[in-house]
Protein backbone atom coordinates (compact mmCIF):
# COMPACT_ATOMS: atom_id res chain seq x y z
CA UNK A 1 0.00 0.00 0.00
CA UNK A 2 1.55 3.32 -1.02
CA UNK A 3 2.27 5.88 1.68
CA UNK A 4 0.23 9.06 1.35
CA UNK A 5 2.26 12.09 0.40
CA UNK A 6 2.15 14.89 2.90
CA UNK A 7 2.25 18.41 1.59
CA UNK A 8 5.59 20.13 2.24
CA UNK A 9 5.45 23.41 4.12
CA UNK A 10 7.95 26.19 3.99
CA UNK A 11 10.39 26.35 6.97
CA UNK A 12 11.28 30.00 6.45
CA UNK A 13 10.71 32.28 9.46
CA UNK A 14 9.93 35.94 9.18
CA UNK A 15 12.70 37.67 11.22
CA UNK A 16 11.44 41.20 10.64
CA UNK A 17 9.82 41.54 14.04
CA UNK A 18 12.88 40.14 15.87
CA UNK A 19 15.23 42.49 14.02
CA UNK A 20 13.04 45.44 14.98
CA UNK A 21 13.21 44.42 18.64
CA UNK A 22 17.00 43.97 18.46
CA UNK A 23 17.50 47.45 16.96
CA UNK A 24 15.17 48.99 19.54
CA UNK A 25 17.16 47.39 22.38
CA UNK A 26 20.46 48.49 20.83
CA UNK A 27 19.21 52.06 20.50
CA UNK A 28 18.01 52.02 24.10
CA UNK A 29 21.37 50.85 25.48
CA UNK A 30 23.32 53.36 23.38
CA UNK A 31 21.15 56.27 24.53
CA UNK A 32 21.19 55.31 28.21
CA UNK A 33 24.87 54.36 28.50
CA UNK A 34 26.99 56.79 30.49
CA UNK A 35 30.56 56.87 29.25
CA UNK A 36 33.31 57.34 31.83
CA UNK A 37 34.61 60.92 31.69
CA UNK A 38 38.32 61.57 31.34
CA UNK A 39 40.06 61.85 34.70
CA UNK A 40 41.30 65.27 35.76
CA UNK A 41 44.24 63.63 37.53
CA UNK A 42 45.85 60.77 35.62
CA UNK A 43 47.13 58.07 37.96
CA UNK A 44 48.42 54.59 37.14
CA UNK A 45 48.00 52.68 40.37
CA UNK A 46 50.21 49.69 41.25
CA UNK A 47 48.77 46.18 41.03
CA UNK A 48 47.92 44.12 44.09
CA UNK A 49 45.87 41.15 45.28
CA UNK A 50 43.20 42.22 47.76
CA UNK A 51 40.01 40.71 49.14
CA UNK A 52 38.58 44.05 50.34
CA UNK A 53 36.77 46.50 48.07
CA UNK A 54 37.32 50.22 48.69
CA UNK A 55 34.21 52.16 49.77
CA UNK A 56 32.54 54.42 47.23
CA UNK A 57 30.93 56.95 49.59
CA UNK A 58 31.83 58.97 52.69
CA UNK A 59 35.37 59.12 51.36
CA UNK A 60 38.34 61.44 51.63
CA UNK A 61 40.50 60.67 48.58
CA UNK A 62 44.15 61.70 48.61
CA UNK A 63 45.72 61.40 45.16
CA UNK A 64 49.43 61.54 44.32
CA UNK A 65 50.27 61.79 40.62
CA UNK A 66 53.44 60.64 38.85
CA UNK A 67 55.11 64.03 39.50
CA UNK A 68 54.48 63.81 43.24
CA UNK A 69 51.71 66.43 43.25
CA UNK A 70 49.10 65.88 45.95
CA UNK A 71 45.36 66.45 45.50
CA UNK A 72 42.48 66.12 47.93
CA UNK A 73 38.88 65.17 47.15
CA UNK A 74 35.72 64.72 49.23
CA UNK A 75 32.22 63.57 48.30
CA UNK A 76 30.29 64.96 51.29
CA UNK A 77 29.03 68.52 50.75
CA UNK A 78 28.06 68.87 54.42
CA UNK A 79 31.65 68.24 55.46
CA UNK A 80 32.93 70.61 52.78
CA UNK A 81 30.53 73.26 54.06
CA UNK A 82 32.03 72.92 57.54
CA UNK A 83 35.55 72.98 56.08
CA UNK A 84 35.08 76.23 54.17
CA UNK A 85 33.90 77.97 57.34
CA UNK A 86 36.99 76.76 59.22
CA UNK A 87 39.35 77.80 56.39
CA UNK A 88 37.80 81.27 56.11
CA UNK A 89 38.15 81.76 59.87
CA UNK A 90 41.68 80.38 60.23
CA UNK A 91 43.15 81.84 57.05
CA UNK A 92 41.23 85.11 56.94
CA UNK A 93 39.80 84.25 53.51
CA UNK A 94 36.38 84.89 52.01
CA UNK A 95 35.96 81.72 49.97
CA UNK A 96 32.62 81.20 48.27
CA UNK A 97 30.90 78.31 50.07
CA UNK A 98 28.91 77.23 47.00
CA UNK A 99 32.03 77.05 44.81
CA UNK A 100 33.92 75.17 47.54
CA UNK A 101 31.16 72.58 47.88
CA UNK A 102 30.99 72.02 44.11
CA UNK A 103 34.75 71.47 43.78
CA UNK A 104 35.50 67.83 43.01
CA UNK A 105 39.03 68.13 44.38
CA UNK A 106 41.52 70.68 45.71
CA UNK A 107 45.01 71.13 44.30
CA UNK A 108 46.61 74.37 45.44
CA UNK A 109 48.00 76.14 48.47
CA UNK A 110 45.64 77.92 50.84
CA UNK A 111 46.82 81.30 49.56
CA UNK A 112 45.83 80.36 46.00
CA UNK A 113 42.50 78.73 46.88
CA UNK A 114 40.36 81.69 45.63
CA UNK A 115 42.04 81.50 42.21
CA UNK A 116 41.74 77.69 42.19
CA UNK A 117 38.00 77.78 42.88
CA UNK A 118 37.53 80.34 40.10
CA UNK A 119 39.16 78.13 37.43
CA UNK A 120 36.86 76.80 34.67
CA UNK A 121 36.31 73.04 34.62
CA UNK A 122 38.40 72.53 31.47
CA UNK A 123 41.42 74.01 33.27
CA UNK A 124 41.20 71.63 36.22
CA UNK A 125 43.81 69.20 34.98
CA UNK A 126 46.42 67.75 37.29
CA UNK A 127 49.35 68.56 34.98
CA UNK A 128 48.40 72.25 34.95
CA UNK A 129 47.88 72.55 38.72
CA UNK A 130 50.54 72.96 41.42
CA UNK A 131 48.93 70.54 43.88
CA UNK A 132 48.84 70.94 47.65
CA UNK A 133 52.35 71.88 48.93
CA UNK A 134 53.92 69.00 50.87
CA UNK A 135 57.66 69.50 50.25
CA UNK A 136 59.05 70.64 53.61
CA UNK A 137 62.26 71.87 51.93
CA UNK A 138 60.25 74.55 50.10
CA UNK A 139 57.77 75.45 52.82
CA UNK A 140 55.27 73.97 55.28
CA UNK A 141 53.54 70.67 54.59
CA UNK A 142 50.02 72.04 54.06
CA UNK A 143 48.49 68.57 54.06
CA UNK A 144 48.89 68.64 57.84
CA UNK A 145 46.58 71.67 57.97
CA UNK A 146 44.15 70.19 55.44
CA UNK A 147 43.79 66.99 57.45
CA UNK A 148 43.42 69.02 60.66
CA UNK A 149 40.56 70.97 59.06
CA UNK A 150 38.94 67.72 57.91
CA UNK A 151 39.32 66.32 61.43
CA UNK A 152 37.55 69.38 62.90
CA UNK A 153 34.79 69.21 60.28
CA UNK A 154 34.05 65.58 61.11
CA UNK A 155 34.09 66.34 64.84
CA UNK A 156 31.38 68.93 64.20
CA UNK A 157 29.31 66.21 62.48
CA UNK A 158 29.74 63.19 64.78
CA UNK A 159 27.21 61.09 62.85
CA UNK A 160 29.32 61.30 59.70
CA UNK A 161 31.53 58.39 58.73
CA UNK A 162 35.00 58.88 57.24
CA UNK A 163 36.87 56.56 54.88
CA UNK A 164 40.34 57.75 53.92
CA UNK A 165 41.66 56.44 50.60
CA UNK A 166 45.21 56.96 49.35
CA UNK A 167 45.63 56.66 45.58
CA UNK A 168 49.20 56.98 44.36
CA UNK A 169 50.77 56.67 40.95
CA UNK A 170 53.13 53.75 40.44
CA UNK A 171 55.90 56.17 39.40
CA UNK A 172 55.38 58.68 42.23
CA UNK A 173 58.39 59.34 44.45
CA UNK A 174 58.49 58.29 48.09
CA UNK A 175 58.80 61.78 49.71
CA UNK A 176 55.25 62.70 48.65
CA UNK A 177 53.85 59.50 50.19
CA UNK A 178 55.88 60.11 53.34
CA UNK A 179 54.57 63.68 53.65
CA UNK A 180 50.95 62.50 53.29
CA UNK A 181 51.37 59.72 55.86
CA UNK A 182 52.93 62.20 58.30
CA UNK A 183 49.95 64.53 57.80
CA UNK A 184 47.58 61.67 58.59
CA UNK A 185 49.49 60.65 61.72
CA UNK A 186 49.71 64.25 62.96
CA UNK A 187 45.90 64.38 63.00
CA UNK A 188 45.32 60.90 64.47
CA UNK A 189 44.16 59.38 61.19
CA UNK A 190 45.88 56.06 61.75
CA UNK A 191 43.76 53.99 59.39
CA UNK A 192 43.48 54.36 55.62
CA UNK A 193 43.15 52.18 52.52
CA UNK A 194 45.39 52.10 49.47
CA UNK A 195 43.68 52.18 46.07
CA UNK A 196 45.37 49.69 43.72
CA UNK A 197 44.75 47.88 40.48
CA UNK A 198 43.30 44.50 41.55
CA UNK A 199 44.72 41.25 40.25
CA UNK A 200 43.24 37.75 40.45
CA UNK A 201 44.12 35.75 43.55
CA UNK A 202 46.87 33.17 42.88
CA UNK A 203 45.53 29.62 42.88
CA UNK A 204 46.43 27.58 45.95
CA UNK A 205 47.14 30.49 48.32
CA UNK A 206 45.40 30.99 51.67
CA UNK A 207 43.47 33.96 50.25
CA UNK A 208 42.31 31.79 47.34
CA UNK A 209 41.03 29.06 49.67
CA UNK A 210 39.41 31.39 52.21
CA UNK A 211 36.18 32.20 50.33
CA UNK A 212 35.64 28.52 49.57
CA UNK A 213 36.05 27.59 53.24
CA UNK A 214 33.60 30.30 54.26
CA UNK A 215 31.03 29.00 51.76
CA UNK A 216 31.38 25.49 53.13
CA UNK A 217 30.66 26.73 56.63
Amino acid sequence: MSRPKLPRKSTSIDMTAMCDVAFLLLSFFILTTKFKPSEAITVTTPSSVASKVAPDKDIVLITIDRNGKVFLGLDDETIKGAMVEIINKQKGLTLDAAAFKKAEFFGSSFSNLPQFLALPKESLKGDALPGIPVDSTKGPNEMIEWMGIIHSAYEASPTKKINILLKGDNDAKYPSFDAVVKALKKNDFLKFQMVTNPESIPVGTDLYRQPKEEVKK
